[in-house]
């Protein structure tokens, strides 16, 4: 049988693809979990084969899981499942050590085959966001720059900023002017939003 961790946040989705794939005689979900701080816990007591992880979760992303478990439980195969295809999400998730990123809208037998590749040591990704990532290109933003866009979400002022991750103010500005830049945006607003379509936070 091959183990499977579910971590979906909303819990009508979860229960219903723990019990589709629960159909197939090979598969058997064997915990289940809403919240990014329970991944790695379940997944050192369950000991799953594979991981589905969804990047939208409370607190980290499924992405920032990814790294963890590939760093606490690497046998763990990680397949990163998200309702929207970005891009910069699909590097991410190759750079954290996922083995597959697909989104939800594919059928369950398809989930079901692509737990068994990830399994075997293929990587499995959705072909039209494979394209797409080749197309787009790497984030432009460095680490510190992503920090400071998500930092600044919510209207926290500069001083806010600064603070919370422990910076000169000058040093913030020129982060956010920076990251403004190369999103041309007019705005730090207008740059967390063009980041976070592109997948690149």
């Amino acid at each position: 049988m091959i183990r499977v961790l579910l971590a979906e946040d909303q819990g009508m989705m979860r229960g219903a693809l723990a019990l589709l794939l629960g159909l197939e005689e090979d598969i058997e979900v064997v915990s289940q979990v809403g919240a990014d701080d329970e991944i790695v816990n379940a997944a050192l007591l369950s000991r799953p084969d594979v991981a589905l992880l969804d990047i939208e979760l409370p607190g980290l992303s499924g992405l920032d899981a990814a790294a963890l478990l590939r760093d606490e439980a690497p046998d763990c195969r990680v397949l990163i499942l998200t309702t929207f295809g970005r891009p910069g999400h699909l590097r991410r998730a190759m750079e954290a050590g996922a083995a597959g990123f697909l989104v939800k809208d594919g059928p369950v037998d398809e989930l079901a085959v692509a737990i068994r590749r990830v399994l075997t040591g293929e990587t499995v990704i959705d072909p039209a966001l494979a394209a797409a990532a080749l197309s787009a290109g790497p984030s432009p933003l460095t680490a510190l720059e992503c920090d400071v866009l998500n930092a600044s979400v919510d209207g926290a002022t500069v001083a806010d900023i600064a603070t919370k991750l422990h910076l000169p103010e000058s040093t913030v500005r020129n982060y956010l002017s920076a990251a403004i830049g190369k999103t041309g945006t007019r705005n730090r607003m207008e740059a967390v939003r063009s980041a976070r379509q592109q997948g690149w936070l």
